[in-house]
């Protein structure tokens, strides 16, 4: 895509992508191919891509901290308070190390709720604000496939906002983000089925389950994502996706966000811009909730991002409280704060202390690469198993300098030819001699009738 605009199979700016057996989202793959025209092919700009997008993430929801404080002297404390709470939060962290698509997703919804915070304080709203809202309710559906589920529920959420006189403008933010949706009406007609095609092997929803199963099974997962235990002890089971052993919140954000809604709950309850963030906190972990897997960090990303904004009241409570109470309200806060910044250190050091994932991220492809093209043979075979190994082989040997063409995949009943160089992804070798074997890959020479 950086160099002619086109995916691998040839089609010019697609709006999905075509890949692994399946089509993913658009808008992180068009910004790293944009970063890549620039800057060329690199591990390393990808993930930084990607830690840009989660620091932008928690300077946009410190930005709203100090928007949402009607205390002019500390707003900027609060901002930083918060600044640094999402910047040090495990879940949020982890997603900006990954080079997935949903590490743009806490960014663009931070956005989206500083400019409907904006839009909150006004009775009209103008059509900049309505254009805006909708293209980032448009760029949150296609960002990652949850948004697909989230965005809506978001754009349904604004119903709260609905006054006599502000309706024309809601509408027009529903209508304009409707607009968005036309590619995908599009893209659906002429490829029926296709992005659902995921979601039936992730759901526990198959054909003739009872409603009653599929409303049981969903009430557990949605309960589930809500567990403290898993917040802040467990974490998300999957290696890839979490350090394992510690939490994926710190202790002194969900205090201080259970504070906070309890504080919308008591004094801001008739406030539409709070109903709002209660109402997205509500539903943000229904596209999780509709998946086997337990606790799915990337799926539930939205939740850590509203909690964050709910610790905004709840640390203006604690700083401006005064009487008797003030003292101990200030020494909360203090203590708070100190537990998220010490705990926040300490998942940095255990984050960068540990041992490499390397089972998780496939890391030692590398050096079976290297050790295929110390091989004269070529071209080098690509024996896979799932549809998605092939990838590596074909960006570490562009990371390199090496041309693609050296590499020949493998079909499905296809066989290596005799002493040829193969890269097999967890499929034996009957006829061969290994050369390198690590993890779920082997290199080995498929040998020759004579040896």
């Amino acid at each position: 895509m950086a160099q002619h605009g086109r995916d691998e199979d040839g089609l010019a700016w697609p709006l999905y992508f075509r890949a692994f057996g399946e089509y993913k989202s658009p808008v992180y793959i068009y910004v790293l191919a944009l970063v890549f025209r620039v800057t060329g092919p690199s591990s390393l700009v990808a993930r930084l891509v990607s830690a840009v997008a989660g620091l932008v993430a928690a300077a946009l929801l410190g930005l709203l901290g100090t928007r949402l404080s009607s205390s002019l002297p500390r707003r900027r404390l609060i901002g930083l308070i918060v600044f640094l709470a999402a910047a040090l939060t495990p879940w949020i962290f982890e997603v900006s190390r990954l080079v997935f698509e949903v590490a743009l997703l806490p960014a663009l919804l931070g956005l989206f709720l500083l400019l409907l915070q904006r839009a909150a304080k006004s009775e009209q709203w103008s059509w900049r604000i309505c254009a805006g809202l909708g293209v980032l309710l448009g760029l949150i559906f296609y960002v990652y496939s949850v948004g697909r589920l989230l965005a809506p529920l978001f754009a349904l959420g604004l119903v709260f906002f609905l006054t006599r006189r502000r309706w024309r403008s809601v509408v027009l933010t529903w209508i304009l983000f409707a607009v968005t949706l036309l590619p995908l009406a599009v893209f659906t007609v002429r490829h029926p089925g296709a992005l659902s095609e995921r979601f039936k092997h992730v759901t526990y929803i198959k054909p003739g389950m009872a409603r009653s199963q599929i409303a049981i099974r969903f009430v557990k997962n949605y309960a589930r994502d809500f567990s403290p235990w898993i917040w802040l002890v467990r974490g998300d089971p999957e290696p890839r996706h979490h350090l394992p052993g510690m939490g994926s919140l710190l202790v002194g954000v969900v205090l201080l966000a259970a504070l906070g809604l309890l504080i919308v709950m008591w004094r801001h309850r008739r406030d539409a811009w709070w109903r709002y963030i209660v109402f997205g906190l509500l539903v943000s972990p229904i596209p999780a909730a509709l998946t086997l897997d337990h606790f799915h960090t990337l799926r539930l990303i939205a939740l850590p991002c509203f909690l964050l904004v709910l610790t905004v009241p709840a640390t203006e409570f604690l700083l401006n409280e005064d009487g008797p109470r003030r003292r101990v309200c200030r020494a909360t806060l203090t203590i708070l704060v100190l537990l998220i910044l010490l705990q926040g250190a300490f998942f940095q050091w255990r984050f960068h202390a540990a041992l490499p994932r390397e089972d998780a991220f496939d890391s030692y492809y590398q050096e079976l690469l290297a050790k295929a093209l110390e091989r004269p043979e070529r071209p080098i075979y690509l024996f896979d198993k799932t549809p998605a190994a092939y990838v590596y082989a074909y960006w570490y040997a562009t990371v390199w300098g090496v041309s693609v063409d050296n590499f020949r995949r493998l079909g499905p009943g296809e066989s290596p030819p005799p002493g040829a160089i193969v890269i097999g992804h967890e499929l034996p070798c009957k006829n061969c001699e290994v050369i390198i074997q690590r993890g779920q890959f082997q290199v080995y020479r498929e040998k020759t009738v004579d040896s």
